[in-house]
């Protein structure tokens, strides 16, 4: 397999700080389980998430730097113990700036694996941990991620606030708002509460200098795949370079009624906010793998 390597091009200003920390808290396989009626069987088929065991004998794979390519890699998971070699954890992909993870040490037989996930670039990418699918827009590209699924575009540039780093025109990504732990327990209150740390990760920090307001643009019950949701859009205006536009958008899970989904967006101000609306009227209901074509 391929080294850990930067991932040029890719949003730091959206860069979630879902991965690592919150989710090796949590435990991804964990998570699914407690929603699942599967029981053993479904976790045993999930991957560990970066710094975590792999449930069984699967292997973890490393952390990445946040759906976007921002913070550094996780701690690729240990390798199986039941004695029959489990495989060692991949190095996770840090963000631009950030370092790869170390790989997890499997048992004495284990060897190592994982890879990025294939990009699509037309059609739809499948989000199957919220049985969803994200449309993707020209000049765009979908991948899966250990959460949901992200859409990130391909137009990129140095980040005005540090042009060590690249930024792109904009992101989204799909993620149970278990694993945010947004306060909430209706798609109202998670996306008004979840908005302001969608602002602070897609243009906080010093990627473009720092946000120094924020104009509400919407604040609305929109319908995304069947299900009665809400999203909250607001300008962030940054003291360097683009200002952004950032939305929250939450739903039920069309899979998992009892399980709320937070699609978090963040476009460059020069971008129309109808891509926005575009991706939210494509969002569908899905239980398929991301094969470029519609779900």
């Amino acid at each position: 397999q391929p080294p850990a390597r930067s991932r040029r091009g890719l949003r730091t200003g959206i860069a979630v700080a879902v991965t690592a920390a919150v989710l090796a808290s949590i435990g991804v396989g964990v998570y699914v389980l407690s929603k699942d009626d599967g029981g053993s069987s479904r976790a045993g088929s999930q991957q560990g998430p970066g710094g975590q065991r792999g449930p069984g004998d699967r292997e973890g794979s490393g952390g990445r730097g946040g759906p976007f390519g921002g913070g550094p890699g996780g701690s690729g998971g240990s390798g199986g113990s039941d004695g029959s070699g489990g495989l060692g954890g991949s190095g996770g992909s840090g963000g631009p700036g950030g370092s790869g993870g170390s790989g997890g040490s499997g048992d004495p037989d284990g060897s190592g694996g994982g890879a990025e996930a294939p990009k699509i670039r037309s059609g739809s990418v499948a989000d199957p941990v919220n049985g969803i699918s994200l449309p993707v827009p020209d000049g765009w590209y979908g991948q899966q991620i250990g959460v949901g699924a992200q859409l990130t575009s391909d137009s990129g540039y140095k980040c005005p606030g540090d042009t060590s780093k690249s930024c792109t025109k904009g992101g989204a990504y799909s993620v149970p708002a278990a694993a945010l732990r947004t306060a909430g327990s209706t798609p109202e209150e998670v996306a008004k509460a979840d908005i302001e740390a969608n602002v602070k990760e897609s243009y906080g920090g010093t990627t473009y200098g720092a946000v120094t307001s924020h104009q509400v643009l919407a604040s609305k019950a929109v319908t995304v795949a069947g299900q009665k949701g809400y999203l909250v859009r607001w300008k962030a205006v940054t003291s360097k370079g683009a200002d952004g536009i950032v939305e929250s958008l939450v739903f039920p899970s069309p899979a998992r009624p009892g399980q709320l989904v937070v699609v978090r967006f963040g476009v460059d101000a020069d971008q129309p906010q109808s891509l926005l609306d575009d991706i939210t009227k494509g969002i569908k209901v899905s239980s398929g793998g991301g094969s470029g074509q519609s779900a």
